[in-house]
Parts: C-alpha cells; structure tokens; sequence
C-alpha cells in the first residue's frame, strides 16, 4: 500500500479526495490532514499566512502517523503567492518538518503541464485577478506560457466551495482560450474531481483542476503512476503503470 499525505486548509472541496481515492481503485490511501486556514480570504497578507512554515509544521505529526510516504501542501494560492522561488523555500522547509518527499499544488500545475507537453495554458481562477495574476508569474517562472487569465473575484474559499457542476463548467469556458494547449482551474477549494470528463468534453482540450494535480504529485513523488481516465487526459500518459 502507498499513503500518501495532503495538508489542506480549512474545510472546503476536501470531499474531491475520498471520491479520487475511489477512482483510483487501488492500494493507494489518501490521508487528508487539515491546517489551521486561518483568515478565510483570498488576499496575499492573509494567503501568506495561511501557508506559513509555522501552520505547515504544526501537523506533520499527524502525517507521520497516517503512513504518509509523501506530502503535498494542497492549496495553490498559498504557494504560488511565495513566488517562485519562495515556493521552492515553503517545500524543502515542509519537507524538513515532515522527514519526507514534499511538494505543493502550485508545482503540481508546473509539473502536470510539462507532464501534458503544453507550452501554453489559459487561467480560469476564483480568486480576485490580483491574485491571479500571482500565479500566471508562477506559471511563466517555470517555463509556462500563460496566453489567457480570467479572475471571478471569489474572496472565501467557503463561497468557491459551494460551487456545482454549472458553475465549474462556466468558470472553464470563460476561462478558456484559443491558443491553450491545456486550461488550469487553480483552487483546492473548488470541487472538481466528478467533472474533469466533462470539462475536458466541453473543452475539447486537457483540463487541470487543484485537486487533480494535487493527488498527481503526490503519485509522482512517491515513484507511483495511476491510469485513471475518469480523472481526465493527466491520469493516462504513457507509460502507464497499473497499480491495481
């Protein structure tokens, strides 16, 4: 069996992680521990709180004692607003807490998008456009062209987590571009894990969504691959190692 552990702020979409877990049909456990979110508001002051070396740390006792083999710190606003190179700072301190691999969503998207081949992406986020704009700096920091950015101006993680189907489905349109090769939906908050099918029918494109990528990091740091089409084009690149 491979544990792999998530740190998750608040309580919002951590429900797309039982329903992953279950897609994935296999020995693989999904240990989900919440952090302390602090002040519920997507804004950089309260965003760098919410990802501090401090919150992180206060937790990974309970990651340990899940069996976690790997951790990714599952929010991407409260990495991508390090920037990119005090996100690579938040990961190695998370990793010296926790005594193992570490990674967060934002790299997660870094990742997933080269793992896809796409040199080009659109942004359809629920934060404010100042904010978003944090992780299309991100995204070009690794090497990412970003050719379209839409912000909704969502300001709590608790509003984005009310969001259903319709609305997931309406952020990606709007959010989408002609020139993207892939669409990123960058919010933990929001749930995703049930539509990935259909955003990527609707899109006719690949769709990365924070959950999504979140859980594929984590398979990717502890050396482990799923092929898992309900979870979109990301869960069915070559070469697929079947872990049933």
């Amino acid at each position: 069996m491979t544990a792999l552990g998530f740190l998750y702020p608040g309580h919002s979409a951590e429900d797309d992680y039982p329903r992953i877990e279950m897609l994935l049909d296999s020995d693989i456990r999904l240990a989900l521990i919440h952090t302390d979110i602090g002040e519920d508001a997507h804004r950089v002051d309260a965003l760098l709180e919410m990802g501090s070396a401090g919150r992180l740390a206060a937790k990974v006792e309970e990651l340990r004692l899940a069996g976690a083999d790997a951790v990714v710190w599952a929010c991407t606003s409260g990495s991508f607003v390090f920037g990119w190179e005090g996100a690579h700072e938040q990961v190695r301190n998370l990793a010296r807490a926790a005594g193992m691999p570490a990674s967060s969503t934002s790299f997660a998207f870094a990742h997933a998008v080269r793992e896809l081949g796409a040199t080009r992406v659109s942004i359809a986020a629920t934060y404010p456009e100042d904010v978003a704009e944090h992780f299309t700096a991100f995204l070009k920091a690794s090497g990412t062209e970003v050719v379209g950015m839409r912000g909704s101006g969502i300001i709590t993680a608790a509003e984005v987590g009310t969001w259903g189907r319709d609305e997931v489905l309406a952020l990606a349109r709007g959010g989408d571009h002609p020139d993207a090769q892939a669409v990123l939906l960058p919010d933990t908050a929001l749930h995703t894990a049930a539509y990935i099918r259909d955003l990527e029918a609707e899109l006719g494109k690949p769709v990365l969504t924070a959950n999504q990528v979140t859980v594929w990091e984590a398979l990717r740091l502890a050396d482990r691959r799923a092929n898992c089409p309900a979870l979109g084009q990301l869960f069915t690149r070559e070469p697929i190692v079947q872990v049933k």
